[in-house]
C-alpha cells in the first residue's frame, strides 16, 4: 500500500503554488484585454485629431473628385503611389509587384457594342500610378494584328494608336495620340494640331499576344478628368471603323471619367503624425485613398515603447534570456513583426468602420492578418464639410505592442512567481522534515522505552517545546512512568507474594501434620486430606513463583561461559525418554559441535520448560518433535507437538508473564503462566529470540528458538 509521509504530504500541498502562475497568467491577460480597449480608444482618439485638422477645409477635397455621387471602377481612374519610379523599357517588370491592381478592359468597354468580339481581338490591361511629380501609365494589349503607323505617312490615325484626354488644370480640354511607327521610344502628338507633344513620353514593344504601352508624364499638367482610349486598326481602308475600346468617352469632356491623385497637400498634414506609431490613411467618400503614412509592420502603437529587446549585462539577465524565457515561451507567444497584410486596394478601400465612419459614426474594428501571426486594430473617424462627410481617416496598428508589455509583465511576474514557489516549496519541505524528524525520533524512544514484550525498560526525554509535538512527548514521558511503575509492580509480585504466603502455608502445614497425629473420625480425616492437599497445591505455586524470581536473580548475577549446545541438548534428550517412557519422541539433533556462549544450565531449563509445556498439550500416542539445527551462525532448534491450536492473537503475549493458555480440564496441577516466561528470559539472556506458531499442517504447535554461535 502506498504510504504518504508528512514531507510528501507537505510537497503535494505544495502543489498548490502552481495555481500562482494560472492566476498571474489570467491576471494579466485581462490586463491585456484593458490595454486592447485602452489601445482602441487611442486609436479613435489619434483618427479625430487628424480628423480635425481636415475638417471645413473643402479646398484639399474639390480637386479631388469628391463632388461625383459615384465613382466607377474602370471608368474613374486611380493613380497608385508607386514605390520606385517607372524604367520605360516596355518589360513591364517594375509592375510586378502592382499586377494584383491591373484592371482588366474586354468588350464591356468598346464604345460599340459588338457580341460577337473576342479577348483575342482587341483588349487590354491597365493601372495608373504616381512617383515624385510624374504620373505613369501601363497599357498591356491583347491585339491579333498590330498594324504600325507607315514611315513615309502624314496620317496618325490610319494604324493602331492610343488616344489621351484629360483636362488641365485651368479647365482646359487636351487630347493626345500615341502612334508608333516601330518599337522603342515614343512621343505623343496632339491630336488636333497633329504637333509633337514631348511632355508625354513613353516606350512601345511589341509581344507575341499584341504590345505594351508605358507612358510617362508630368502631373502638373493634369486636372482632375483623364481618359485613354485604344484604337484598333485591322485594315487600312478608310470605309472600314476601326475598334476603339476606351475607359471612357474621350469626345465628349462632360463624359470623361476622373482621375484621384493622392493628394499631396494631405500628405503634408499626415507628415505631423508619422511619429504616432500607426499607419494612417485619408479616404474620400468613394472610398479611394487620397494620403498615406507609416508601414503597418512598425505600426505597433505607443505601448512598446522602452520595451525594446537588449542585450543582457548581467548574471541574472543572462540566465533569464537563457534558460526562463525559453520556459516562459513555451505558454507566451512572442510578436511577429515578419506578417502577411491584406493588400489594400487603395482605390476601394473597404471595412466596417471605414462604412460607418463614412455615415458619421466614428468606429473600430478588429481583423487577424491571413498567416494569422498578428491582429490588426482598424479606426475609422469621418471629415466633415459643411455638415456633411466627405471622407474619413483610417488608422491601423497591432496589437504587438499590447503583446509585448503583456509579455514583459509576465516575465517579471513569473519571475516573481518561481521565487515565491522555490522558497516556499524549500521551507515547507524543510518545515515537514523538521516536524517528521521530531516525530520520528519520538517513535523511536517510544519504542526503545518499551520491547516487544511490553515490559518498560527505559524512558523517555520529554521536549520543552511549547508546541503541540513537545506536549505529545510530555504526555508520552508521563505515560512511560506511570506505566513503568505499574509494570514493575507486576513484575515483583510474584517474589513478594512467594516470600509472603511462605510462612503462613508452613503454619497451616505444621497444624494440619500435627493433627495428622491425632485419631481422627472418617469425615474429620477426609477434611484433613482435603486441607493437606490444598497446601500441598500452594507449596507448589509458591515454589514456582520463587523458581522465577531465582532464575531472573541469577541472570543477573551469572557470567557467561563458553559450552557445546549440542551436548547439552543431546543430553537432555536422553533424560527425558527415560523421565517419561511412556511419551514417544522425535529425534533430529545434528552431530556437529555447535559452540556457544552463556549458560547451559539455562538451557536446559529452557528446554526442560518446552517439553513439559509439549506433553501437557500434546495428544496421546502422538509424538513429541525435537530437532537441532544449524543455520549458518546460528542454531535453530524446534520443539513441535500435536494438540490444541494457539488462540488467535495470543502468539505474541504467550511468553509473558502470568499468561496461561489451558482448560479448566487442563488445571490438574497448578499453573501461573510462568514457564515460558522462564524461556523468554533465558533466550533474553542469551540475545536469542523465540517464536510460537500453529504447523502447518493446522493440528498442532511449533515452538522455535535461535541461539546465536560463537564463531
Amino acid at each position: 500500500m502506498l504510504r504518504f509521509g508528512l514531507r510528501s504530504k507537505f510537497i503535494l500541498l505544495s502543489c498548490f503554488l502552481f495555481l500562482l502562475p494560472w492566476l498571474g497568467y489570467e491576471y494579466v491577460w485581462e490586463m491585456e484585454k484593458f490595454l486592447r480597449q485602452g489601445q482602441e480608444k487611442t486609436l479613435v482618439g489619434t483618427t479625430r485629431a487628424l480628423a480635425t485638422a481636415l475638417h471645413e477645409r473643402p479646398a484639399l477635397f474639390d480637386q479631388q473628385t469628391s463632388f461625383l455621387d459615384q465613382v466607377v471602377k474602370g471608368r474613374d481612374l486611380y493613380a497608385y503611389n508607386l514605390k520606385n519610379p517607372i524604367q520605360l523599357d516596355g518589360k513591364l517588370t517594375d509592375w510586378e509587384s502592382y499586377q494584383a491592381l491591373f484592371w482588366q478592359y474586354d468588350k464591356r468597354y468598346l464604345q460599340k457594342t459588338d457580341n460577337k468580339h473576342q479577348a483575342s481581338d482587341l483588349s487590354f490591361e491597365h493601372m495608373v500610378g504616381k512617383f515624385d511629380n510624374y504620373l505613369y501609365a501601363l497599357f498591356k494589349v491583347t491585339d491579333n494584328q498590330l498594324v504600325y503607323r507607315p514611315k513615309n505617312s502624314l496620317s496618325i490615325t490610319n494604324n493602331d494608336h492610343l488616344k489621351i484626354g484629360l483636362k488641365t488644370p485651368d479647365g482646359q480640354f487636351n487630347r493626345y495620340i500615341i502612334a508608333p511607327r516601330q518599337d522603342g521610344w515614343v512621343n505623343a502628338f496632339n491630336a488636333d494640331s497633329k504637333v509633337p507633344f514631348t511632355k508625354i513620353q513613353g516606350y512601345f514593344s511589341s509581344t507575341a499576344a499584341g504590345y505594351n504601352i508605358e507612358l510617362r508624364f508630368p502631373i502638373s499638367m493634369l486636372g482632375n478628368k483623364l481618359g485613354f482610349a485604344i484604337i484598333d486598326v485591322d485594315n487600312k481602308e478608310p470605309l472600314l471603323e476601326p475598334k476603339i475600346m476606351s475607359t471612357s468617352n474621350l469626345n465628349n469632356p462632360s463624359d470623361l471619367g476622373s482621375v484621384l491623385v493622392p493628394s499631396p497637400e494631405i500628405n503634408r498634414i499626415l507628415k505631423g503624425m508619422g511619429h504616432s506609431g500607426s499607419r494612417i490613411w485619408v479616404v474620400d467618400k468613394h472610398h479611394r485613398v487620397l494620403a498615406q503614412s507609416g508601414s503597418i509592420h512598425h505600426a505597433d502603437g505607443v505601448w512598446a515603447d522602452g520595451l525594446a529587446n537588449q542585450a543582457p549585462e548581467t548574471w541574472w539577465q543572462q540566465f533569464e534570456q537563457n534558460y526562463l524565457h525559453p520556459l516562459y515561451y513555451k505558454i507566451l507567444t512572442r510578436p511577429e513583426n515578419e506578417f502577411l497584410d491584406t493588400l489594400h486596394d487603395v482605390a476601394a478601400m473597404q471595412g466596417s468602420h471605414l462604412a460607418k465612419a463614412l455615415k458619421g459614426q466614428p468606429a473600430s474594428s478588429w481583423r487577424l492578418t491571413p498567416d494569422s501571426k498578428a491582429v490588426i486594430l482598424s479606426a475609422a473617424y469621418p471629415i466633415w464639410i459643411q455638415d456633411k462627410v466627405i471622407g474619413a481617416v483610417i488608422a491601423e496598428e497591432t496589437t504587438n505592442g499590447v503583446r509585448t508589455l503583456r509579455n514583459k509583465s509576465l516575465e517579471k511576474l513569473f519571475n516573481v512567481i518561481l521565487a515565491v514557489m522555490l522558497i516556499g516549496t524549500v521551507t515547507l519541505f524543510f518545515f515537514a522534515s523538521r516536524i517528521s524528524s521530531r516525530i520520528r525520533r519520538l517513535r523511536d524512544t517510544a519504542e526503545q522505552a518499551i520491547d516487544a514484550q511490553g515490559r518498560v525498560t527505559g524512558s523517555i526525554n520529554y521536549s520543552d517545546a511549547n508546541d503541540e509535538i513537545g506536549d505529545l512527548s510530555r504526555s508520552f514521558a508521563n505515560i512511560v512512568s506511570r506505566l513503568g511503575g505499574y509494570t514493575n509492580y507486576l513484575e515483583n509480585m510474584s517474589s513478594r507474594l512467594s516470600h509472603e504466603l511462605r510462612t503462613p502455608v508452613a503454619v497451616v502445614r505444621s497444624s494440619l501434620e500435627n493433627l495428622q497425629m491425632q485419631p481422627q473420625s472418617e469425615l474429620s480425616q477426609k477434611y484433613l486430606d482435603r486441607a493437606s492437599e490444598g497446601v500441598e497445591r500452594l507449596g507448589k505455586i509458591i515454589t514456582t513463583m520463587s523458581e522465577a524470581t531465582r532464575l531472573e536473580q541469577s541472570i543477573q548475577s551469572n557470567e557467561p561461559e563458553p559450552f557445546d549446545l549440542q551436548k547439552v541438548i543431546s543430553g537432555c534428550m536422553q533424560g527425558y525418554q527415560l523421565t517419561y517412557p511412556k511419551q514417544l519422541f522425535t529425534l533430529d539433533i545434528c552431530q556437529t559441535a555447535l559452540p556457544m556462549q552463556g549458560a547451559p544450565e539455562f538451557i536446559a531449563q529452557l528446554l526442560d520448560k518446552l517439553i513439559n509445556n509439549a506433553i501437557e498439550f500434546s495428544h496421546a500416542e502422538k509424538p513429541i518433535s525435537v530437532s537441532l539445527k544449524q543455520n549458518d551462525s546460528a542454531a535453530i532448534l524446534t520443539v513441535g507437538n500435536y494438540g490444541p491450536l494457539l488462540p488467535v492473537g495470543l502468539t505474541e503475549h504467550i511468553f509473558d508473564s502470568m499468561v496461561s493458555v489451558r482448560s479448566q480440564q487442563m488445571q490438574q496441577q497448578p499453573h501461573l503462566g510462568l514457564g515460558l516466561y522462564i524461556v523468554r528470559l533465558v533466550c533474553d539472556y542469551h540475545n536469542a529470540s523465540v517464536t510460537a506458531k500453529n504447523n502447518q499442517q493446522g493440528d498442532g504447535v511449533v515452538f522455535t528458538v535461535s541461539l546465536p554461535l560463537v564463531k
